[in-house]
């Protein structure tokens, strides 16, 4: 089951997330992103504490599509080092599952 992946990014701007995941989407390199609006991200950027409003990515995707993945969340970022965090599924719906593979066959 550990085929399956959830990937994790962040973005400034609610349209820029829309833009990513529309081109990820586009691609095929998902079957699903969801999008989380107004969360509050803190870290340490530049030796400085940073609190910044931020939009979550949830991507749905499959394990050999994240290089792909990673190289146009690059581009298309605006971020110096965007997050990109590749989370295995070890279980989920079958039906789901499937879903995801039918979508992201490349």
């Amino acid at each position: 089951m550990t085929h399956y992946r959830v990937v994790l990014t962040t973005a400034s701007k609610m349209d820029e997330a829309k833009k990513i995941a529309r081109e990820i989407l586009s691609a095929r390199l998902a079957a699903c992103v969801n999008i989380v609006p107004d969360i509050t991200s803190m870290y340490i950027w530049e030796d400085e504490l940073v609190e910044e409003g931020e939009c979550m990515l949830i991507i749905k995707t499959v394990g050999h599509n994240l290089d792909r993945l990673e190289k146009l969340i690059k581009k298309l970022h605006s971020y110096d080092i965007p997050e990109f965090l590749s989370i295995r599924i070890e279980e989920g719906g079958e039906d789901y599952l499937e879903w995801i593979e039918k979508v992201v066959k490349n």
